[in-house]
């Protein structure tokens, strides 16, 4: 049966950040931890945030590190503990948002992280007691702000999804001037996964018409513009609308995701400076070749509906058009060029498996499926 859920309240245009005060106030945050990364801070992009909460950013946490860790959801509790702090706001990409999903649960639950780990049951143990939060995205790329699930990588090296509508931010502050400031590689990077998270939404199986509309769209809003905002990060309208698809891609996630996160958490985990979104791209090919063979992929034309959101000529290729894009954006071309090599490919296998996007794929990839796509995206 499929889930058809939406959303949390969402201020999207230039100036949204104005309006978080009142939000604020409406979901009852006076004393906010505010978690974001050393990054944020260093290119100004935190400071306007904190003017704009005022006295109510009581401390700040910025030791999220590029992939968010169970450590570092501990250092966030304790200075929300230490504060007396009733709320968190989120400012950055997707890990300091999903290290504030980590400690809003890690806040107010007993007992490990890990207790709360959709693979060990524990989506069920999330409560409503979870601390509010409000998130600020300033890249246009995971869609965590719109999302009910996180990914942090535990203390014994995995990286487990956390999904709960407790963990929903109350409010999301989209204000796509928060990412005129982005460096290209990281715009194309958080562009990617934006578009990577539109098209597994897509071919995923479960019958959910609204997400697939909202995917398709997000996947056209994104496919016209990435390279624009790329190459000219103050182009305004190309950054209103790779935040578009970056929201787009997330609200999709409900009907799940597919083998390119499958193998993008496991490899991730077990090399956290591989970056998500980058890895996506790389495996997308793959993928998308390895689905072109599932009934409900040739049975509902997903392959020809893609490459026309896309702007593609008839008959062709999307894999060769995702490589040619992530070349074109000056991404790696494959995992090799990552420094990822083949003796690592038995546990990103394991671990792939058992992850939460590995039953949502449209084809379920054996161990030896994921090891040719691995092969493939070398």
């Amino acid at each position: 049966m499929a889930l058809i859920q939406y959303l949390t309240q969402i201020e999207f245009d230039f100036g949204a950040l104005a309006r978080i005060g009142e939000h604020c106030q409406r979901v009852g945050i006076t004393r906010a931890l505010v978690v974001t990364d050393a990054g944020v801070r260093a290119a100004g992009v935190l400071q306007p945030v904190l003017d704009a909460l005022g006295p109510r950013a009581v401390a700040v946490f910025d030791d999220v590190p590029s992939n968010p860790t169970e450590a570092a959801v501990r250092g966030a509790v304790a200075q929300y503990q230490q504060h007396g702090c009733d709320g968190l706001i989120a400012v950055g990409g997707g890990s300091p948002i999903d290290c504030a999903k980590g400690a809003a649960i890690a806040a107010t639950h007993p007992g490990p992280l890990t207790h709360y780990a959709t693979i060990e049951g524990g989506s069920e143990r999330i409560s409503a007691a979870a601390a509010p939060l409000i998130a600020v995205p300033t890249t246009a790329g995971t869609g965590s702000e719109v999302a009910r699930g996180a990914i942090v990588i535990v203390d014994d090296g995995r990286k487990l999804g956390f999904h709960s509508w407790h963990l929903m931010p109350r409010a999301a502050i989209c204000d796509p001037a928060l990412t005129l400031g982005l460096p290209p590689k990281l715009t194309a990077a958080t562009g990617m996964d934006a578009i990577a998270h539109c098209m597994e939404v897509f071919m995923a199986p479960a019958f959910n018409p609204p997400a697939d509309g909202i995917a398709l769209e997000g996947l056209r809003r994104g496919w016209a513009h990435i390279e624009r905002a790329t190459h000219d990060g103050s182009d305004r309208e190309a950054r209103l609308n790779m935040m578009a698809a970056s929201i787009h891609g997330a609200m999709g996630f409900q009907k799940g995701l597919g083998c390119v996160h499958s193998l993008s958490h496991s490899l991730g985990g077990a090399d956290p400076r591989l970056h998500h979104g980058t890895l996506n791209a790389v495996f997308l090919p793959a993928v998308i070749g390895f689905n072109a063979e599932a009934e409900s992929m040739r049975r509902e034309q997903r392959l020809a509906r893609m490459a026309q959101a896309m702007g593609l000529p008839p008959g062709a290729d999307v894999a060769d058009a995702v490589r040619a894009m992530t070349a074109r954006l000056g991404l790696p071309s494959g995992l090799a060029a990552m420094g990822v090599s083949e003796n690592q490919f038995d546990g990103v296998i394991a671990h792939a498996l058992l992850d939460h996007c590995h039953k949502t794929n449209p084809r379920i990839a054996s161990a030896d499926d994921y090891r040719r796509m691995l092969h493939a995206s070398m």
